[in-house]
Order: C-alpha cells, then structure tokens, then sequence
C-alpha cells in the first residue's frame, strides 16, 4: 500500500504538467501550423518582428508583404505570426481592440 501512495504524487505532478503546459503548448503549434499553411494572397498579417503588411506573393517558404504603396519585403513563412485582417480596419480608425487574436 506504501509503494502505491508513493507513486501516486509523482504521476499527479506528471499529470498536471501534461493538461497545462504541454497539451495546450502542443495545441497552439499545431494551430499556428495550420494557419502558416493557409496564408494566402490579400490576406493582413504581421510578422513576429511587428511588420504588418498584405501577402501579395506566395511562394513554397518565402512570402511576399506589401507594406507600403510600392514597398516589397519578403519574408519567410514561419515568421508570420497573425492574420489581421478583420483587425486591421478597426486599428485604422481608433477603435480600441484586444489584438490578442490567440482563441
């Protein structure tokens, strides 16, 4: 009986560790996985630097930003880290807006 009490703390620590903080960190890679597959032209993002811009080229791992009227940075795939465009309209105006986009 005293092996199996013994045991039982350190598999409900594992436990713990396991529900809140691997599975959801293994959650939010596959969720910004998925959203780095489906980037595609006219959409807003921002890079993980602060860069927003609109995709106007998608190529295999490079992606191409327009940030300004002719201004043309690419940058890679893996660096864009949001989708901004139902964002991006209500910063433009002011609004006051929770740009933590992460569901």
């Amino acid at each position: 009986m005293g092996d199996i009490t013994g045991l039982l703390f350190p598999l409900a620590i594992m436990a713990v560790f396991y529900f809140f903080i691997i599975r959801p960190q293994q959650k939010k890679q596959k969720d910004q996985k998925a959203f780095s597959a489906n980037l595609k032209r006219g959409d807003e993002v921002v890079t993980n630097s602060g860069m927003i811009g609109k995709i106007s080229k998608v190529e295999d791992n490079v992606i191409t930003l327009q940030v300004g009227q002719k201004t043309f940075l690419r940058f890679l795939r893996g660096t864009i880290s949001k989708e901004m465009t139902e964002l991006l309209p209500k910063i433009n105006t002011g609004e006051v807006v929770d740009t933590n986009v992460d569901k």
